[in-house]
């Protein structure tokens, strides 16, 4: 029963006994005084007249007074102030920022506020009688929902982040609130959640953290992320055993184009250098701004001092070209200061610390330079990086020559080929050995460009000996794994075999096993590929790369090499014995030549003839020497042991 029917109820009986009472008492009255039946009918009139008016002036009491006592009145109160701050409540549901949503016992929508329209994109009669994942944005696993319905279970309410998705599909970040709601009589009866969109505090915390980590003026990383990721390459340097570099730059003489044409252009000269330093590395390089004019490079992968001196020079290279600022040609040089791990530090700050004092070493040099913290591995890294430019100047100016070293057929005795080998010939130090350049070639690149130039020398060279009567069976040239690994190495032979006229059959391409491996795949398309050509291919160095057998039976070639390590001790190491008879009888098995390179004893050649093995190659046959100076009648006698 209502309160209202209630209170109904209790002033209609109270009205009712105060009537049976009046009317009865009256009566008694009034047939007491009056005998005529005229006279009473009057009074009776009189009487009735007489309680309306009493019973209207009753009312009017029990109205303001009487049913006071009863609480009528300040129920009726009560019920006008709630209606009231229903009316506020509404008004605040409607014109609040935060969306509202309400849901029944069912979890289906059955109210939402203007905000949440707003907010979602959605209209109020598209989502009523719906459920709430239909705003779903699939950002977060089941576990969040699951954790998130636990605690409303538990407590009632639940606050956190939570990622939904608007009707235009954009997913956006809420703040939001549920909390459950129970009737009078305790039972659960709806869902209310009430949210706010914090996409724009979001991005106001991420454009502050990039500022925090950021120089205003380039948008380079600063110090302090630069600490961070120099923290991390560090722990990854130690896990992964390999090294990193940190390189300081600090410009020089900036300070006087600061004084003499004002910071505007200071700070336009910045952000060009900025820019060119940031043109020169890759994605797995971090270049950051420090203070001032001074920079810092990060190489997370740097294993030998020569790649840092090599980025250092890269560096300064790349500064050595003007930049236009205002209409106007500026110079700046840089020097730099390199600090190594594990060699110089074991932290990321000592990193900081010791590039910082390699830098000061380098300035103190004379500036436009670079110092290592270690002054023996600054010397060595110059050394690398000078021979580096220097073979980079050799190709250019026609420095390099080509030598050829006789292969010779141990059973004839024969000479039947030749392996052409690659020299430098150095204005001021003569003839460079290849022991001292190869390796840098082929840490600089250089050793594909010096490959492909050796390639066609060769083939030229074997057209002049083959239009000059010379019998030879083959031109061996060696093929780095730099120029290997490159898809055009197939268009690259052929236009060398289609611009000298030599036959393919005469072209000999050796591939060392280590090649091979690194990607037995993509070596065996590559090696396909140039049989189709109709080229000659070999496995140098065999024995000392690890090749599966399973592989080493699909790939198409012709000879396999016997690294001279294993033939130098032949034929008194049992080892090298073993090893040398293992290889001739792998080759033969599978239709292959065997070709024993580092021939240089006459027991040797006469083990390796015994032992079936096919060619030979070594200075006891013969040094490397210009194609002028080989000896096509030599035929050395090998002696049977």
């Amino acid at each position: 029963m209502s309160a209202t029917y209630r209170d109904a109820l209790r002033a209609a009986l109270l009205y009712l006994v105060l009537s049976v009472a009046w009317l009865q008492f009256s009566g008694y009255l009034l047939n007491r005084f009056f005998d005529s039946s005229t006279d009473l009918l009057r009074w009776q009139l009189i009487n009735g007249y007489a309680w309306v008016a009493f019973s209207a002036g009753l009312i009017f009491i029990a109205r303001a007074r009487l049913f006071r006592c009863l609480g009528v009145g300040a129920k009726l109160r009560e019920r006008t102030a709630d209606r009231e701050r229903l009316r506020q409540a509404a008004a605040v549901f409607d014109c609040t920022r935060e969306g509202v949503l309400v849901t029944d016992s069912k979890g289906l929508i059955v109210h939402v506020n203007r905000a949440f329209m707003e907010i979602t994109g959605y209209q109020r009669e598209e989502v009523l009688g719906q459920r709430p994942n239909m705003f779903k944005s699939g950002h977060h696993p089941p576990g969040f929902y699951q954790a998130m319905f636990a605690t409303l279970d538990s407590l009632g309410e639940w606050s956190g982040e939570i990622w939904n998705r608007r009707k235009s599909g954009e997913i956006y970040p809420q703040w939001q609130t549920i909390r459950l709601i129970h009737d009078d009589q305790g039972q659960f009866s709806q869902y209310v959640a009430v949210f706010s969109d914090i996409s724009a505090i979001k991005k106001s915390e991420h454009e502050l953290t990039h500022l925090a980590h950021h120089d205003p003026l380039t948008d380079l990383p600063n110090r302090l992320l630069l600490t961070d990721r120099a923290g991390q390459a560090v722990v990854s340097a130690q896990v992964h055993k390999r090294g990193c570099a940190l390189l300081m730059i600090d410009l020089d003489h900036f300070k006087l184009i600061n004084d003499s044409l004002g910071h505007s252009v200071g700070d336009q000269l910045l952000k060009g250098v900025a820019e060119r330093l940031n043109a020169l590395f890759g994605p797995d390089i971090t270049l950051a701004r420090l203070s001032g004019d001074e920079f810092a490079v990060l190489a997370e992968n740097c294993p030998q001092p020569g790649h840092a001196a090599a980025l250092a020079q890269r560096v300064i290279d790349g500064l050595k070209e003007p930049f236009q600022i205002n209409g106007h040609p500026l110079f700046i040089n840089a020097s730099i200061g390199i600090s190594l791990f594990p060699s110089d530090a074991l932290s990321a700050e000592q990193l900081l610390r010791n590039a910082d004092s390699a830098l000061f070493k380098a300035k103190s040099a004379g500036r436009d330079g670079y110092a290592l913290y270690t002054e023996e591995l600054t010397a060595h890294a110059q050394q690398r990086v000078e021979i580096a430019f220097e073979l980079r100047r050799a190709l250019e100016q026609q420095e390099l020559r080509v030598y050829y070293q006789p292969v010779h057929d141990l059973k004839t005795s024969r000479l039947i080929g030749v392996e052409a080998l690659v020299r430098w010939e150095h204005p001021q130090r003569g003839l460079v050995s290849p022991a001292e350049f190869i390796p840098i070639a082929e840490r600089t690149g250089l050793i594909a460009e010096i490959d492909a130039w050796i390639m066609r020398q060769a083939c030229q060279q074997m057209c002049l000996w083959q239009a000059a009567g010379v019998v030879l069976s083959f031109v061996a040239v060696n093929v780095s794994s730099r120029l290997f690994a490159r898809r055009e190495l197939y268009q690259q032979v052929a236009q060398v075999l289609h611009d000298t006229g030599l036959d393919p059959a005469y072209l000999e391409l050796e591939v060392t096993e280590s090649a091979v491996m690194e990607d037995p795949e993509v070596a065996l398309e590559q090696m396909h590929r140039l049989r189709e050509l109709g080229v000659r291919l070999a496995i140098d160095d065999f024995g000392t790369g690890y090749s599966s057998l399973l592989r080493l039976k699909r790939l198409p070639v012709q000879k396999l090499k016997i690294d001279q390590g294993f033939v130098a001790g032949l034929p008194g190491d049992e080892d090298d014995a073993a090893i040398a008879r293992i290889i001739i009888a792998l080759a033969q098995s599978m239709g292959m030549q065997v070709h024993a390179e580092g021939v240089e004893q006459a027991e040797q050649a006469s083990f390796l003839l015994e032992h079936d093995c096919d060619l030979g190659q070594g200075y006891w046959f013969g040094r490397p020497m210009p194609a002028a100076s080989l000896d096509w009648t030599r035929a050395p006698v090998i002696l049977p042991r």
